[in-house]
């Protein structure tokens, strides 16, 4: 089963959605699931992990209503707040669930360059090996080297680096970026998404080109089986079109042994969110 490992969907407000500024008009507008079945369905991709765009357990539960009503989306990565007293026990009943695999906090946007180091933060990241939950970790680049410390706070806990981490492939400024993302790849309970790669380049001119060398960097330092494939839709869209985004990758990856591309295009998803 081929699966897209990061999809948002969203009814759009302005405020809510305050992000989305009006250099982005392309994704000025709501994204449900009608929107994305014929895309998925064209690209032979049968299913999809949704992921929060709002740090609200009122997301969690709009996530987990959509995953109810449409059975292609096979998991969700919602949002808690790790910090709360109360956090057993919100696991706890979360933890009831099917389809919740696992949390994510953005914390690229946090102006706290050691956010993922704080004390009450990572106590609440302790408790999700308990209840099997995953956990999701939204950073720059810049902010690798706090990840670093992070994981190895955490063996026994199955994390996934978005995006690469959010290489800036527009200017090509990779030197410290791969220094760190190979560190992390080190820690065998780390995976990571090849995921919205043309966001982080020039969004009006990219070339299939910019993205190899990123691509072979992390292709080597994780291995084919610690990586998931994942569209960022409709965030990539910014970019290119779902069949363009998917194009850069089938390409790059029809190098590889069928085995290991059943492997990128959904085993890896299936198993690490447990599916």
């Amino acid at each position: 089963m081929k699966i897209d490992s990061h999809i948002h969907f969203w009814k759009y407000h302005s405020v809510k959605e305050a992000w989305i500024t009006d250099t982005m008009k392309v994704i000025q507008r709501d994204f449900l699931p009608n929107d994305i079945t014929p895309i998925l369905k064209a690209n032979a991709i049968e299913g999809c992990i949704a992921v929060q765009a709002d740090q609200s357990e009122t997301e969690t539960h709009f996530l987990l209503q959509l995953a109810d009503e449409n059975d292609f989306i096979k998991g969700v990565v919602g949002w808690i707040d790790f910090k709360i007293r109360n956090l057993e026990e919100r696991l706890e009943y979360f933890s009831q669930f099917k389809k919740l695999k696992g949390f994510r906090h953005i914390v690229e946007a946090e102006s706290d360059a050691d956010f993922l180091l704080n004390a009450d933060f990572c106590n609440g990241i302790a408790k999700l090996a308990k209840y099997n939950f995953t956990y999701d970790i939204l950073v720059s680049a810049a902010q690798l080297k706090t990840v670093v410390t992070f994981v190895e706070k955490f063996p026994k806990q199955a994390f996934v680096i978005d995006h690469l981490a959010k290489p800036n492939i527009k200017n090509a400024d990779f030197l410290i970026w791969e220094t760190e993302i190979k560190k992390i790849a080190a820690y065998p309970n780390v995976f990571c998404k090849v995921s919205g790669l043309v966001t982080q380049a020039d969004w009006n001119h990219w070339k299939k080109e910019d993205f190899d060398y990123y691509l072979d960097v992390v292709t080597t330092a994780f291995g084919i089986e610690r990586l998931l494939f994942g569209s960022d839709w409709p965030v990539s869209l910014l970019a290119a079109s779902y069949d363009q985004s998917t194009t850069i990758l089938r390409d790059y990856y029809s190098r590889f042994s069928l085995e290991e591309q059943d492997a990128f295009w959904g085993n890896n998803g299936m198993r690490f969110y447990n599916i």
